[in-house]
């Protein structure tokens, strides 16, 4: 069963792109095939650190947005990680609607999964509302409660739209904070979550608590993010992805995943 995981929100800044770029490392950790497919033009984050596992996708346009559902449809065992920008839910179902595509994907034994990344306000929840509304049970929800852009969450848990979510057989996950010098150093260098833990030696170098912390967060959101995921089968990585990963990480201290912070998109 191929599933695609279409990280969104709607509104921009609750950091969709971090979910994104989080989920982009926990599949090459995990030897996951998966093929990354950027929508969001004004940003870019998967294309600019994952560019080696990426492509761009033109969500306005329903030729290019129906290259989500081929690259899905190519493979089986492999994910397909999409990167919605801000403001997308209009092109989104409009794609949807044409193709009948909630239909369509049960029919071809494809997963849909909507993580619906949040901060628990007002246009974040209405949203959430607007996603129940439309996609109902066709779609496996997943929503990221997103502690580096907000502690509070009531808004958000009070609502018809969680409650409906969570009849639906959605997922909840709390996806913690890390500290806000540490992921604006990792920006600032341009450094991928790989990149912030490992290496020691060089001008992109974290110090070492900083390393420590930023270790320990990317073991806590994994752990988060995991338990959200529907099981596959385990998989060493294989040797062309390690090979990858260690060369785009190694290329990229500047050029592996370390996009935006929690505060961006």
């Amino acid at each position: 069963m191929s599933i695609v995981h279409l990280v969104g929100g709607e509104k921009g800044g609750v950091g969709k792109s971090v979910v994104a770029r989080l989920l982009a490392q926990l599949f090459i950790d995990r030897g996951q095939r998966f093929v990354a497919l950027d929508a969001d033009g004004s940003h870019g984050a998967l294309l600019r650190y994952y560019g080696d596992f990426s492509e761009a996708v033109e969500l306005s346009e329903l030729a290019g947005a129906d290259q989500i559902f081929t690259r899905a449809q190519e493979d089986a065992d492999r994910d397909v990680l999409v990167d919605l920008p801000a403001q997308s839910h209009r092109a989104l179902s409009r794609w949807v609607e044409e193709n009948d595509l909630l239909s369509f994907a049960n029919e071809s034994g494809v997963q849909l999964v909507y993580w619906h990344v949040t901060d628990g306000g007002f246009d974040s929840v209405a949203h959430l509302a607007q996603l129940a509304e439309q996609f109902g049970d066709g779609v496996r929800f997943v929503v990221v409660k997103n502690q580096g852009r907000s502690k509070n969450f009531t808004q958000l848990e009070a609502s018809a739209a969680f409650s409906q979510i969570k009849e639906l057989g959605g997922v909840v996950v709390t996806l913690p904070e890390l500290d806000s010098a540490v992921m604006y150093k990792i920006d600032g260098v341009g450094s991928s979550f790989w990149a912030a833990v490992n290496v020691k030696q060089g001008e992109r170098a974290l110090l070492p608590l900083e390393r420590r912390r930023a270790k320990s967060w990317l073991e806590r959101a994994h752990r988060a993010l995991s338990d959200a995921l529907l099981p596959r089968s385990a998989h060493a990585p294989s040797k062309a992805v390690s090979e990858r990963n260690a060369s785009s990480s190694e290329r990229s201290n500047v050029a592996e995943p370390a996009s935006d912070s929690f505060g961006a998109n």
